[in-house]
């Protein structure tokens, strides 16, 4: 055998192999360098011979904006301007008044005040309108202009012109701006002798030690099972998720892993602290909106078979962002990564990197799911998002009741009643008694609104079909009678659906004394998810039974 004709074979593989590596390298910078060099030449003679004046920083954000949304919804380019929101959005803190804004009907309206923040402190209340702040009107402000416009340093006063309703006349107040923490935990109490209970509402920095602060307090009734209400939450830090199911594992237990085009960001994250727990009954609250992070922590508790998911299936987000400095105090938040839980599947729902034809994203196809089994041979699948164990739909709303939210009358009448009534009872005791309800009645049909029945809408395409293919003849009488009783007609609603809307205007009333707290307290005793819950976890063997080998976790979309 030659070998010196074989190390020099070799030798040529290896060297042909650098100079294509090289080649392909040098042709995607060329390509890059290229496109820059058109970009800034096309930018320019936009600049000097658009027939209008351009700003340069709208089109050049713009440009950005779009290039990015290409790519997936969660690559971001953030300017200067939002670095404020940025920090809110991962650290829960900013200086300000405390309050959450809205725009309602053309104005600009406090929808909340945080309890124990500025806004609450000095007397704001839901419902407020706000005109002016500093003195600038904001009648043609968006809610972002009117939020920059309250934040500021800590310590130092806003003026704020306010119409409440029910008053004639506006008033001021000059609010001092503090540093506000939003609490990732807005209640935590036990359902019942048995049960703890913690709602968790983001994954901001060191939100995993507010829930162990949470847990050991609720440890102090000795309780047998925990609820870890995931829904609504959007997720955040990945690093925070983490924690979270440390505190339920066995140290070295794998919870999550990442991996990307650059080797940096594969890593493996594993329990590296003693649990606080690891035999209580635990079950994880999902619904459509529980993504990222919150699918993290219910995955991982899925499955390496540590407590049992309930609700509806997750959003379906299984991709990792990084945050890059740029020039300019701006950043790019990039998606660098993919997760997978325990069982090695990723949940990522929408497949960004293979579009259709007209742009839009699909779903992972059926033929590209796959099969994986939990730590004791369940069987579970990836490619969109994490079906529950247990799975309960939420009860859909009427069409009267969805009005009454989206045109804001359940709001304003609850401004109205908190104006008028100094206090309530307590979260739990207070409810809408006929009185209350015949008020708000009449309230609503003071109000100039629209609301459709989906059932008549359908009914009057079903009609139209008959007639084209002249069938409506023969049932016009029955078509008649049953368009008659779908007919919306708002005495007959109200009545028909009291209970939801009494429920709804419960919870909004409630916020307007006790806050957020009070509403998640208020809410809870008509809540069938948390009651499923309660029910699965309070019987031992319904609850093992979840865990048998060869069990299959269905992902039917």
């Amino acid at each position: 055998m030659n070998w010196k004709k074989i190390w020099i074979g070799a030798l040529i593989v290896v060297v042909a192999g650098m100079g294509f590596y090289s080649f392909n390298r040098d042709q995607k910078n060329f390509e890059i360098a290229k496109n820059l060099e058109i970009y800034y030449s096309l930018f320019r003679e936009l600049n000097m011979f658009y027939v209008d004046d351009v700003n340069p920083n709208k089109l050049v954000k713009t440009s950005i904006d779009e290039m990015l949304s290409s790519l997936d919804p969660y690559t971001n380019f953030i300017s200067e301007d939002q670095m404020e929101d940025f920090r809110f959005q991962t650290t829960g803190e900013y200086a300000g008044i405390g309050a959450l804004i809205g725009q309602q009907k053309g104005k600009i309206v406090i929808s909340e005040p945080y309890e124990g923040f500025p806004a609450q402190k000095f007397g704001l209340k839901a419902g407020d309108v706000i005109l002016e702040v500093e003195g600038k009107s904001t009648e043609d402000m968006t809610t972002e202009d009117v939020s920059n416009l309250l934040r500021g340093p800590a310590n130092k006063p806003v003026n704020i012109k306010l119409q409440r309703p029910g008053q004639k006349k506006p008033f001021e107040v000059e609010v001092v701006r503090e540093k506000v923490n939003i609490d990732a935990v807005p209640y935590y109490g036990m359902l019942d002798d048995n049960t703890a209970y913690i709602r968790l509402s983001s994954f901001t920095a060191n939100c995993s030690e507010e829930v162990k602060t949470a847990f050991f307090e609720l440890k102090k009734n000795d309780p047998e099972a925990f609820v870890l209400d995931l829904r609504g939450n959007g997720g955040g830090l990945l690093q925070e998720a983490v924690k979270i199911v440390n505190m339920f594992v066995p140290e070295g237990e794998e919870i999550v892993s990442t991996k990307g085009k650059v080797k940096q960001w594969d890593k493996t994250y594993t329990a590296t602290s003693a649990p606080l727990d690891t035999t209580i009954r635990i079950a994880v609250l999902t619904n459509r909106n529980s993504a990222s992070a919150s699918e993290i922590v219910a995955g991982a508790i899925q499955d390496l078979d540590r407590g049992i998911v309930i609700g509806t299936r997750t959003f379906g987000k299984g991709l990792v962002q990084t945050t890059r400095d740029l020039d300019y105090n701006t950043k790019l938040k990039v998606t660098t990564a993919k997760y997978y839980i325990p069982s090695g599947r990723c949940i990522q729902a929408l497949d960004y990197s293979h579009r259709n034809e007209d742009g839009s994203v699909g779903h992972v196809p059926d033929s590209l799911i796959s099969e994986f089994t939990t730590k004791n041979g369940r069987k579970v699948y990836d490619g969109g998002g994490i079906v529950p164990d247990l799975v309960v739909e939420p009860d859909q709303l009427s069409n009267l009741s969805v009005a009454l939210l989206t045109n804001f009358v359940v709001f304003d009448f609850a401004t109205l009643y908190s104006n008028e009534n100094e206090s309530i009872a307590g979260p739990e005791d207070f409810y809408i008694s006929d009185d209350i309800y015949t008020q708000f009645s009449d309230f609503v049909k003071e109000q100039d609104f629209d609301y459709e029945s989906e059932s008549l809408h359908e009914l009057e395409e079903l009609i139209d079909a008959a007639r084209k293919e002249k069938y409506y003849t023969l049932a016009e009488e029955e078509f008649e009678s049953m368009k008659a009783t779908l007919e919306p007609n708002i005495d007959k609603d109200l009545n028909e659906f009291n209970e939801e809307i009494e429920s709804l205007l419960e919870n909004e009333i409630v916020s307007r004394y006790y806050y957020q707290r009070g509403a998640i307290r208020a809410s809870i005793g008509d809540d069938k998810v948390i009651e499923k819950a309660v029910e699965e976890l309070s019987s031992p063997m319904a609850y093992n039974n979840y865990f048998e080998p060869g069990t299959v976790i269905s992902m039917d979309r």
